[in-house]
């Protein structure tokens, strides 16, 4: 992924689901769509460590559910209406089952279906997320975020490709820097 257009600096902590404490040093704000494998990825395979730097308090997540037109995408974009921005801890558990049963609810036909899966499988309702939706829009727009996923730390831009020590080596370098 060409991370040289995106502009670190426009990329902020208003809109998303933001999983630990405010006061951590390191923020890894994530842009991810529920219907794009390569989230998928990125979610699975850095999920235990940064649970563990947020249980340390060293880490806040804050996940940015980006709507794209990509036609592939699109089913992601209706579930992502139905994640409820003010209960984040709740809506990491239904990020995590819904990234793990992609392929369940990703071979639906329909966007109708997409969301009767929501509320019929998962109890989930529709959700007035149109501010946190059109602001996440608006920074990926202000930042030239494109791709999912697109990973910030601190000046570090990088996709799901990235080992997990690099993982860590970037966030125990900007906690060093932020403590």
């Amino acid at each position: 992924m060409d991370t040289s257009n995106m502009n670190a600096d426009k990329v902020n902590l208003t809109y998303g689901f933001k999983i630990g404490a405010e006061s951590a040093p390191v923020k890894v704000i994530e842009f991810i769509n529920l219907a794009c494998p390569y989230c998928k990825k990125w979610y699975f395979d850095t999920k235990d460590l940064l649970n563990e730097y947020v249980q340390e308090g060293k880490v806040q997540r804050v996940i940015k559910l980006f709507d794209k037109e990509k036609p592939s995408l699109k089913r992601g974009n209706v579930l992502h209406h139905h994640l409820d921005y003010k209960k984040p801890e709740e809506a990491l558990m239904e990020i995590d089952y819904l990234l793990a049963h992609q392929n369940e609810w990703g071979m639906l036909g329909s966007h109708e279906e997409i969301a009767e899966y929501a509320v019929k499988k998962r109890g989930l309702t529709h959700q007035p997320n149109e501010i946190e939706i059109n602001g996440i829009l608006n920074e990926t727009k202000e930042a030239n975020v494109f791709f999912v996923p697109s990973v910030f730390i601190g000046d570090h831009i990088f996709d799901e490709n990235i080992s997990l020590e690099e993982l860590k080596s970037i966030i125990d370098s900007e906690y060093e820097k932020n403590k």
